[in-house]
């Protein structure tokens, strides 16, 4: 008997990061980790979890999106099917009066990602399945039919699509049995928050490289003085043969970045990330063709149709897909496969509150069943706030461990939210408290 979803919880949840300047850099200077959080419940009991991570002022306004997608959800029956899921995703998206507020960009689409994502994590854990294992069980018609095409087949058909995961359907199962042994490679940005003194990013990137990794990422743009100082002492700490990546947060115009870059090239960053505006294609593209360092972006790129137009202009050298910007699991497949097809590998964004949790899923069915490779492929690690999770990401030798826990790895830990529900949890209440003896 099919189940039906009878209750949407939706909870603001927010961790003051910003009094240990966790998570700082040029752009971003005092993030408060937050995650607009939403759950779904069946008449059977099951739950489905997702978000969208904020950084704190205007997680209620996520959330507030959220809930106006109620009416979509409660009553329904709960999916359990690619073509449930796809159903879902199409009528969350196509809405015309919410996609209005976009169209298909911004609060209104983050927050139908939110709902899709946790009608996934739902989905999963009712095939018993984790989320990367549930999509690379799926056929290559299946996947191709959670795909919304529409503004893609100039770049990608569904036949190209379905040829793509045709070529890689018969190393699945191997490949799965070695993402189990060897886990997915890692890379940290703890060591670099643009917050943090030298002392400790030395430290830290030390730590980074006896703990396995071989990549480290440094926050840049505040100052191109103190960045040129802070890419020495990191390549001092690491060695030559460590990749570092350094990320600009969207600070620079484009004459800018050319001049930043060029300054920073003799310290051989492995990529720069987001130097501008995440919406400039030709501003990326300059970019890329103005200096010597690869290129990387996504993380705020707003849909699959921004994406196709940053391949076509070959003004990208990394895709960094976010697991909770775009529209949920679906519209990530169909960047996953615009990538595939133009060649260049996807190495996703994380950090924040649960985005580990999230995107590993992504990367390792995207090794398993799309690009079938790791390759010049990372998913991003930064150390913050796992603990609030049933699942946690585990780390081992600078490697994701492939989760086995069947769903998305969205669950919070309910003593975790009750403490950090914005503005009524005791963690913030306290803060209240001191503020007011304070002034």
């Amino acid at each position: 008997m099919s189940q039906t979803v009878t209750e949407f919880g939706v909870h603001d949840i927010r961790f003051p990061t910003s009094e240990q300047l966790d998570g700082s850099d040029a752009m971003n200077p005092d993030p408060d980790y937050s995650a607009a959080y939403v759950v779904l419940r069946t008449d059977e009991g099951a739950e489905g979890h997702g978000f969208c991570f904020t950084i704190g002022r205007g997680n209620d306004v996520l959330a507030a999106a959220i809930e106006a997608l109620r009416p979509y959800v409660v009553g329904r029956r709960a999916p359990r099917t690619a073509a449930d899921l796809a159903a879902l995703h199409i009528e969350l998206t196509h809405d015309s009066q919410l996609r209005w507020l976009g169209p298909e960009k911004g609060v209104m689409h983050m927050a139908a990602g939110a709902v899709i994502n946790a009608a996934w994590d739902l989905a999963a854990k009712a095939a018993g399945l984790p989320v990367w294992e549930f999509l690379a069980g799926m056929t290559p018609e299946e996947l191709v039919s959670l795909v919304d095409f529409r503004y893609l087949t100039d770049a990608l058909t569904p036949a190209e699509a379905l040829e793509i995961l045709r070529a890689a359907e018969p190393g699945r199962a191997e490949r799965a049995a070695r993402l189990r042994a060897e886990g997915y490679p890692a890379y940290t940005t703890s060591p670099g928050w643009l917050g943090y003194d030298d002392n400790k990013l030395v430290t830290l990137a030390e730590q980074a490289v006896a703990d396995g990794f071989q990549q480290i990422k440094l926050k840049v743009g505040g100052d191109l003085d103190d960045d040129v100082r802070r890419m020495k002492l990191a390549r001092a700490a690491v060695g030559p043969d460590i990749r570092i990546a350094v990320d600009a947060n969207q600070r620079w115009d484009v004459p800018d970045a050319i001049r930043w870059m060029t300054a920073l090239a003799p310290h051989e960053p492995h990529w720069i990330e987001e130097p501008t505006s995440p919406d400039d294609i030709l501003g990326h593209a300059a970019v890329r063709a103005g200096q010597p360092v690869k290129v990387a972006t996504g993380e705020h790129v707003a849909n699959r149709v921004v994406f196709k137009q940053l391949l076509q202009a070959e003004a990208v050298d990394f895709v960094q897909i976010d697991a909770a910007r775009v529209a949920g699991v679906n519209e990530n497949l169909a960047i996953l496969l615009l990538a595939a097809k133009y060649g260049k590998p996807v190495c996703p964004h994380a950090g924040g509150v649960g985005l580990c949790e999230l995107v590993q899923h992504l990367a390792m069915f995207d090794y398993v069943a799309v690009s079938g490779t790791w390759e010049d492929r990372v998913i991003e690690y930064v150390d913050h706030l796992h603990e609030h999770f049933t699942d946690p990401v585990v780390i081992d030798s600078g490697r994701y461990v492939a989760p086995g826990a069947p769903g998305f790895s969205a669950r919070m830990h309910p003593e975790s939210m009750a403490a950090h529900r914005y503005p009524e949890g005791p963690v913030w209440q306290a803060r209240r408290t001191t503020e007011e003896v304070n002034s």
